[in-house]
C-alpha cells in the first residue's frame, strides 16, 4: 500500500528565477504532515541545485496588516508560512530588463517561494498569529546591511494593491521611508 506523501510543483513567474511552489500536505483527524522543505523534490520541481540553507529565521506577526519590506538582500531565500496567510509582493531590483517588474502571491501553508538574490521581498499579514519562515544561503550580519537594496512599499510606479491600505497597516518607520524605485541604483548580482 502506497503511503501518501507531500507533492511539490512549481509555477514560473514574470521575474526570472522567482519560483512559486505548491506544496501538498497529508492530513487526517489528528492534523496534517508536510515536508516544508524537501530538497530533492524541490530540485526536481525547479529549485536551483546550488541552493544550500545555512540559516532559518522566523518572523512572528501578531496582527493582520503587519507589513514588511521591500528588502533585496545579498542572498537567496526560500519562504514559507507555517501558520496564517500573507499577501507577498516581490520586485526585481537587479540590473537588467526585468528591473522594476512586480509579482504578487498569497502564501499560506501550501505555498512557498524561492527568491533569488536581488529580488526585493515584502509581505503583509492577512491573519492573526502568522508565522513567516525563511531559509537563506548566507548568514545574516549587520555588516552586510549596506549591500541591501530597498524600495518604498507605496511607490506608485510599482502599483502594489495591498489588501490592507498602507495607512492602515502596521509597519516600521524604516520600511515606511524607503526610497522610490526611481531613486535607487539597481543591484549588480
Amino acid at each position: 500500500m502506497a503511503v501518501p506523501t507531500t507533492e511539490i510543483t512549481a509555477r514560473q513567474t514574470d521575474i526570472p528565477g522567482l519560483l512559486i511552489f505548491d506544496v501538498t500536505d497529508v492530513g487526517d483527524e489528528r492534523g496534517y504532515f508536510q515536508e516544508k522543505f524537501q530538497k530533492a523534490k524541490l530540485i526536481a520541481a525547479g529549485l536551483p541545485e546550488s541552493f544550500s540553507i545555512v540559516q532559518n529565521s522566523v518572523s512572528f506577526n501578531k496582527e493582520p496588516g503587519v507589513t514588511r519590506g521591500f528588502h533585496a538582500e545579498p542572498w537567496d531565500k526560500y519562504i514559507s508560512v507555517v501558520q496564517g496567510k500573507v499577501f507577498a509582493a516581490y520586485v526585481d531590483l537587479r540590473v537588467g530588463d526585468s528591473f522594476g517588474k512586480v509579482v504578487t502571491v498569497e502564501i499560506d501553508k501550501n505555498t512557498t517561494v524561492y527568491l533569488p538574490q536581488g529580488v526585493a521581498n515584502s509581505f503583509q499579514t492577512l491573519e492573526p498569529d502568522t508565522y513567516y519562515l525563511y531559509s537563506v544561503n548566507a548568514h545574516w550580519s549587520a555588516d552586510n546591511y549596506d549591500k541591501y537594496c530597498f524600495v518604498n512599499l507605496g511607490d506608485p510606479t510599482l502599483n502594489v494593491q495591498w489588501p490592507i491600505a498602507l495607512d492602515q497597516a502596521i509597519l516600521s518607520d524604516r520600511d515606511r521611508n524607503h526610497p522610490l524605485l526611481a531613486d535607487i541604483t539597481p543591484m549588480e548580482v
